[in-house]
């Protein structure tokens, strides 16, 4: 709920956002592309011209050639519109290409930044959203805009220049009878600009269903295993129908309100071209008007319909293309809650020693300010072996996630080596951690580089060296490539304790002088755990280590083991001190020596 809530506030500010700061931001984008634009602009003038020549040919067509029979006008004529159609054809052309260029690149550099500001972001930020609906906004609604892009600029500039064009050959045959055409045109403006009202609420409710379309798709898919074993096949088809029903309703009302400004348009070209036609006609049998003038005159107003229809339109594509710049510049507008210090320094770590001093935390979501850790005091001493027990929901995660500053204290204070860890760089601080957490990270890439991809200069002898540490080098020589064996989305073609032992060589690898452990060994067998035990022991030797314990065999060497209870240390010592002075811990031991399940430990 509390994600649904916070992506709902998030979503509520993007409705809110002006289309003049949304449409400023998008030509800031296409702002370094302008001598591009320029000579696209250009090239629709060319073309919007040459496209109402065509109609002005009409009229020595008409009269010269076939009312006139004047055989000297039939070769000029006919070069005239070769002519016309050999620069309309070349210059749409030039004109398509830019505009496609612009269109592109825009979304290309859009991508870019959004990208740079998702994977930037603070970890309070991913709590908040899902990343079916981060994958919906980068793909979906970026590419949206580049119809907002091109798609409005061709509008603006190719459509209204052709308008344009024919609006002065109509003029220039028949003032008159233009005023009256052209009288019917503020009738149209009403009903579209109310179009394009219901089109930005009616495409935002699209995008959000798409998002919910896509955040129920990769839940399904990274959960396959989990619905067939309980045989949930038909629930969750259930769910997907109930989404995909909810995006076609909704994108069917979209398509239907669009709809409606075209029996607006066509009724009124009706009028234009039936008053045309009465008034016109009479003026011809009159004699007042030449066939060829009036040839000329209706045909630029009926191609003059196609361009006035696309304009007609734009406010309501516009609309639309602005619902999806709204979601992806209201998250590109997110300010992230964990920043570096304008003057921090580079973390010098020469002992390791870490101090926290009446460090209270709470992760301050709305209607969820109770504190997660309260007034927690402790020191690790260079190259001290520490370890963490206590109940599920006691804090241990999150005192872990202070250290390299995933989350920042409410109040207190976390030093390393006497060093503030909010006043040095980000980098200088992670790069003295190492994390081996029980949640395994794995790309969909060879195991070389999942064990490598903390440290991108290491040589294959090192990552060799860093999986025979981890007691990974046996297993991975047996897969059919050997190091180069692709592992799969999240690491699916090993076994856990094979995705495990990546994780522990890669931690090797980094070979930080700060160790942080959430349960290294839980997915090993009793095998491989014994081998890894051995290995952590040589890791840990010199090297300041946090470990999070769920088994109190793992931490019975621990020189110093603190039980964490409802954001509380409640006790302190080594393995035979707690048994003796510390009733949880009493507990927590006598329950895993009967071998019962527990799983607030």
């Amino acid at each position: 709920m509390a994600k649904k809530r916070a992506k709902k506030s998030i979503i509520q500010v993007a409705t809110n956002a002006s289309t003049h700061k949304l449409i400023k931001k998008l030509v800031t984008y296409a702002k370094p592309y302008g001598s591009k634009i320029l000579w696209g602009f250009l090239c629709m003038v060319v073309v919007a011209a040459t496209t109402a020549a065509s109609a002005k040919l009409m009229k020595p067509i008409i009269n010269d050639i076939f009312l006139g029979k004047n055989e000297d006008m039939l070769w000029p004529v006919t070069g005239m519109i070769f002519l016309v159609f050999f620069l309309k054809g070349l210059f749409t052309y030039g004109e398509s290409v830019l505009m496609a260029f612009v269109g592109h690149r825009v979304i290309a550099d859009v991508q870019k930044d959004f990208f740079r500001i998702l994977i930037e972001a603070d970890l309070k930020f991913y709590q908040k959203m899902q990343t079916g609906d981060l994958v919906s906004r980068f793909m979906s609604d970026i590419n949206r805009l580049h119809n907002a892009v091109t798609g409005t600029l061709s509008s603006i500039g190719k459509d209204f220049l052709t308008l344009v064009f024919f609006v002065a050959i109509m003029f220039d045959e028949d003032w008159q009878l233009a005023s009256v055409v052209f009288f019917i045109l503020p009738i149209a403006i009403l009903p579209v600009v109310i179009i394009g009202r219901k089109m930005r609420k009616t495409s935002t409710k699209v995008q959000e269903h798409t998002s919910d379309l896509t955040i129920l798709l990769t839940q399904a898919f990274q959960g396959v295993r989990l619905v067939k074993s309980y045989c949930l096949e038909a629930y969750e088809k259930s769910k997907m129908g109930t989404v995909i029903e909810q995006v076609f309703t909704r994108t069917l009302k979209g398509v239907k309100t669009k709809a409606i400004s075209h029996p607006v348009m066509e009724f009124l070209g009706g009028v234009a071209i039936a008053v045309v036609i009465l008034y016109g006609g009479s003026e011809v049998i009159k004699g007042n008007h030449t066939p060829g003038a009036f040839f000329t005159f209706i045909t630029a107003l009926i191609m003059s319909y196609e361009p006035l229809k696309r304009l007609a339109n734009l406010n309501a594509n516009l609309q639309e293309q602005l619902a999806a710049a709204d979601r992806v510049f209201t998250l590109m507008d997110y300010k992230n809650e964990i920043t570096e210090d304008e003057n921090a320094k580079v973390l010098q770590v020469k002992k390791g020693e870490i101090i926290l001093q009446n460090v209270n935390f709470s992760y301050g979501d709305e209607g969820d300010n109770q504190p997660v850790l309260k007034n927690i005091s402790l020191t690790l001493k260079p190259g001290q072996k520490a370890a963490l027990v206590g109940p599920s929901g006691g804090g241990k995660s999150t005192l872990m996630n202070l250290l390299p500053r995933f989350f920042d204290v409410t109040s207190g204070l976390i030093k390393i080596d006497g060093q503030d860890i909010r006043h040095v760089t980000f980098s200088s601080l992670r790069n003295a951690i190492a994390l081996v957490s029980q949640e395994v990270t794995l790309f969909d890439d060879t195991v070389a580089a999942n064990i490598g991809f903390g440290k991108p200069e290491a040589s294959l002898e090192d990552i060799k060296k860093a999986a025979k540490a981890a007691a990974a080098d046996e297993f991975i020589e047996a897969l059919p490539q050997g190091y180069d064996t692709f592992v799969g989305e999240q690491g699916m073609r090993l076994s856990g304790g094979q995705r495990q032992r990546l994780s522990i060589a890669r931690a090797f690898l980094k070979d930080a002088p700060i160790l942080l452990m959430d349960e290294p060994t839980s997915a090993l067998d009793a095998a491989s755990e014994q081998k890894i035990q051995e290995a952590l022991g040589h890791l840990m030797e010199g090297r300041t280590t946090l470990t999070i314990a769920h088994r109190l065999a793992t931490v019975r060497g621990a020189d110093v083991i603190y039980v964490l209870e409802d954001g509380v240390i409640t006790a302190q010592g080594t393995h035979e001190e707690l048994l003796k002075t510390s009733p949880r811990y009493q507990q927590l031991s006598k329950m895993q020596f009967q071998g019962s399940h527990n799983e607030a430990v």
